[in-house]
């Protein structure tokens, strides 16, 4: 029976309000779905960084590659909080000294803007009466305590359960083409996010190396320290690379009585970030997502309204697993093509995946079974092009 010309109308309708209701339940369960959705980012990774440790170092099996990476990676990350936590402190030890320059360049800034009597960093501080904000910070910090604590948690569980996953993919799908389909769609986004991962750390150590050699040629103070934060910042989406132009040549003025090394400092750092951001990332980023930039920047914004910053942090691989999913559907797949930066959903850029073996998909962090396709039918399973 032909369908009616309202049915279109219809269920694009009710994806319309399926999405609201989903964007209010991700908000409303943020505190429960944020550490889950970062265990699972992070679970990922260390999948991702252990198959490179199996294939790169002989003598590291499958049992001991997933240990070793999480082993580096907590050595990796606790070094860098520790070296930015201690950095952090003399830091601040060291704005204390700059008062006078501090008071020097508010003098500058108003004699600008007409004022007559301009005020000095210690009565700005006043009025913003830091005492008054110690609650929220007390608070913020028992959030983020509480949120890394589920975080470890939920990935240690999630990393117990992997050879779990292939029994229970096949109990779910009992035909072996809806398996394979299964199995394609989770190679695409686990493909998909790796890649972006792997972009976003080459071009970050690109830009904290060359933006670190700029402040070493300057003389900025803490410079490594700039350095680290420009990497950890070039994560998020815009927001990074204005931390990485803006932040340095602000502190150049602090420190040094001349403008020349904050002028120099903002056009090379925002050469750098033009470079990179420009000519590199769409050469490496076009082999690994085919998302429109500007749902890049929509993402960024959506996802931070929701989760905050990790939303913010977590904003292209969500999206990244919304468009492959809602790609499997016909009654969406109209909004995965809106996502997409070529209008065809149908493939994420990067990479292919192997046909898989009759006992289901392979759990996270195993590669499925290459398994010849029959003379008589052919179906490849490709998570990119």
């Amino acid at each position: 029976m032909p369908s009616s010309s309202a049915d279109p109308v219809s269920r694009n309708a009710l994806v319309i309000l399926a999405t609201i209701a989903g964007g209010v339940v991700l908000y409303l369960l943020s505190d429960i779905l944020t550490p889950l959705a970062l265990a699972l980012f992070l679970a990922v990774m260390i999948d991702g960084f252990a198959r490179v440790l199996q294939a790169r170092l002989p003598g590291v099996g499958g049992r001991a590659a997933v240990p070793l990476a999480v082993a580096l990676s907590v050595v990796i990350f606790g070094g860098a909080a520790f070296f930015i936590a201690d950095n952090a402190t003399s830091f601040a030890a060291q704005l204390v000294t700059y008062a006078p320059k501090l008071n020097g360049l508010i003098a500058r800034i108003a004699g600008m803007m007409g004022m007559d009597v301009p005020p000095t960093i210690t009565q700005l501080v006043q009025r913003l009466d830091p005492a008054s904000h110690l609650g929220q910070v007390a608070r913020g910090l028992q959030s983020f305590a509480s949120t890394a604590a589920f975080v470890l948690v939920y990935l240690g569980f999630i990393l117990a359960s992997r050879k779990g996953w292939e029994r229970k993919a096949v109990n779910l799908f009992a035909n072996r083409e809806e398996r394979q389909d299964a199995v394609a769609a989770f190679l695409r986004i686990r493909n998909g996010v790796e890649q972006y991962l792997w972009v976003q750390t080459v071009t970050g150590l690109m830009i904290a190396v060359a933006s670190w050699l700029a402040m070493v040629a300057v003389g900025l103070d803490n410079a490594l320290f700039w350095a680290i934060l420009i990497f950890i910042a070039s994560y998020i989406p815009v927001v990074g690379g204005i931390v990485a132009v803006a932040l340095p040549p602000i502190f150049a003025l602090v420190q040094f009585d001349g403008l020349w090394q904050a002028a120099v400092l903002f056009g090379v750092l925002q050469a750098i970030g033009m470079f990179v951001g420009n000519v590199v990332q769409p050469r490496m980023q076009g082999r690994s997502l085919n998302m429109d930039p500007i749902v890049l920047l929509l993402a960024l914004a959506f996802w931070s309204v929701l989760w905050g910053l990790p939303g913010a942090f977590l904003s292209t691989p969500l999206t990244t697993v919304m468009m492959v999913i809602l790609v499997q559907f016909q009654g969406t797949r109209w909004i995965a093509v809106l996502l997409s930066a070529d209008g065809d959903p149908g493939q994420l850029k990067g990479g292919h995946a192997p046909a898989v073996h009759d006992h289901g998909p392979a759990a996270p962090g195993r590669e499925p079974t290459p398994k010849p396709a029959p003379k008589r039918r052919t179906k490849n399973l490709r998570s990119g092009t």
